[in-house]
């Protein structure tokens, strides 16, 4: 079967697979050659390291770099002193340097450095004697070869390893052909030698990332876990809340829709009272909703209805002084559009302090200022002394935690506390950064564009 190209010539199955294989080699050691990869550093030490001195210990992260380097060290030993008896200082510094340069260019470029021991055997090859009939990998040559094409594997992979022992075959061979076998050659050497260190090069490999990917499921799994866990908690506290709150305000909204029902010709003062009482228990029925919705599922939707904000202000006054509260409202400086965080914060933290003033002082006065200023948004709610045979309700404080959390979140400040006459006062400042209008370009105007 042939598969036919754009051009309308014919490719084999076997065209297609050689194709493929040589994308593979391109995209392995040519594309990727220069591919700056450093050597990851120790995460966590070894039990070897976990026994050493605290100053020692302290450079555990960069241990193997220090093995990399100990064993480009002992190449250069190697290497110089391995057959090469004939060669000045100067000659045996430059054997071992060429041998151990590719065991260095591990740590950074691995695929490049095999390249490098590519080039260091020609380079020493071509040394006549240096290896002491063994070419034309020199013993030390041999061992830096070794080394190399292990490092790149523990850093690459298994496929990277067979490219690179099958290219060393061919290396060997090419140089054997050239040469017409006039030195000999240690090739069959090299090939059984490479294949054991590079299979077991490429199991620790395999092994190691077999590990990796294990430890990032778990990681995964110790997340989804946890979520699972946190989703569990909020759906118990929401059943709590529905069972303690949503039934009583129920019950609630009832009795005062029945209320005036069960009195002959009630006053509409009453009537309207307990309108508003009803009005009050389905709003809060409502926000309540809102609030198990978000606590029940990591992924709730909010309702396109809008949140409160400083426009509504009227309304919720209104509504204290139908519950009773006498409440007056001040505004200054030039009103404007502020961040919808801030409006409904704003408006929550009055919410509170006036609900507060309803519960802790009942029959007192209130006052509520607002301030905007060119800085921010300043909120000042102030309540006198409780009046009345009326006695406060016991509160736990969450409320005014509720309104420094909303104010810190906002990098505000807040005060709270006696007002020194009986009553209480809270006092919040909200920044809110300026925002430049934006400056229509140069020549454009009402008439820009038109024709």
């Amino acid at each position: 079967m042939t598969e036919t190209t754009t051009g309308g010539t014919t490719r084999t199955p076997e065209f297609r697979v050689a194709s493929e294989v040589i994308a593979t080699l391109r995209q392995d050691l040519l594309t990727e050659a220069m591919a700056y990869r450093p050597l990851p550093l120790v995460e966590t030490p070894g039990r070897f390291m976990r026994r050493m001195p605290a100053p020692i210990r302290r450079y555990a992260p960069w241990s193997r770099y220090a093995a990399v380097i100990a064993l480009a060290f002992f190449l250069v030993l190697f290497t110089g002193t391995s057959g090469s008896g004939y060669l000045g200082d100067a000659g045996v510094l430059f054997t071992g340097v060429v041998a151990a340069a590719p065991v260095l260019m591990t740590l950074v470029r691995p695929v490049a450095a095999w390249w490098a021991a590519v080039a260091m055997t020609l380079v020493l090859g071509a040394i006549p004697g240096l290896g002491g009939g063994n070419w034309p990998w020199s013993p030390g040559a041999f061992v830096s070869y070794i080394a190399v094409m292990v490092l790149v594997t523990l850093r690459t992979g298994p496929r990277v390893a067979g490219w690179m022992w099958t290219l060393t075959l061919v290396l060997g061979l090419a140089m054997s052909v050239l040469l017409n076998n006039r030195y000999g050659t240690n090739l069959p050497e090299m090939a059984v030698t490479s294949a054991i260190a590079l299979t077991i090069a490429s199991s620790i490999q395999i092994r190691r990332s077999a590990k990796a990917e294990v430890s990032a499921q778990q990681e995964v799994t110790a997340v989804e876990r946890d979520k699972r866990t946190l989703l569990e908690e909020r759906t118990t506290i929401a059943r709590e809340l529905h069972d303690v709150v949503a039934h009583h305000m129920s019950v609630v909204a009832i009795q005062a829709e029945a209320a005036p029902y069960r009195v002959k010709n009630p006053p509409p003062e009453l009537e309207a009272a307990f309108v508003t009482i009803r009005e009050n228990a389905v709003a809060a029925l409502t926000e309540l909703r809102r609030v198990l919705g978000v606590v029940r599922s990591a992924d709730y939707e909010a309702p396109d209805a809008p949140q409160p904000t400083l426009a509504s202000l009227e309304g919720l006054l209104a509504n204290v002084r139908e519950a009773g509260l006498s409440v007056e409202k001040t505004v200054t400086g030039a009103v404007r559009e502020l961040p919808q965080g801030v409006e409904l914060s704003a408006y929550r933290i009055i919410q509170e302090a006036l609900s507060n003033t309803l519960r802790h002082a009942p029959g007192a006065a209130a006052s509520v200022e607002v301030s905007y200023v060119l800085g921010g948004l300043g909120i000042r709610v102030v309540n006198g002394a409780p009046t009345g045979n009326v006695q406060p309700s016991p509160g736990a404080g969450h409320g005014i935690t509720g309104m420094r959390e909303r104010v810190a979140m906002l990098e505000g400040e807040m005060t709270a506390g006696d007002t020194g006459t009986g009553g209480y006062e809270v006092a919040v400042f909200i920044p809110v950064r300026h925002r430049p209008e934006p400056v229509a370009p140069s020549g454009a105007g009402p008439e820009a564009g038109t024709p």
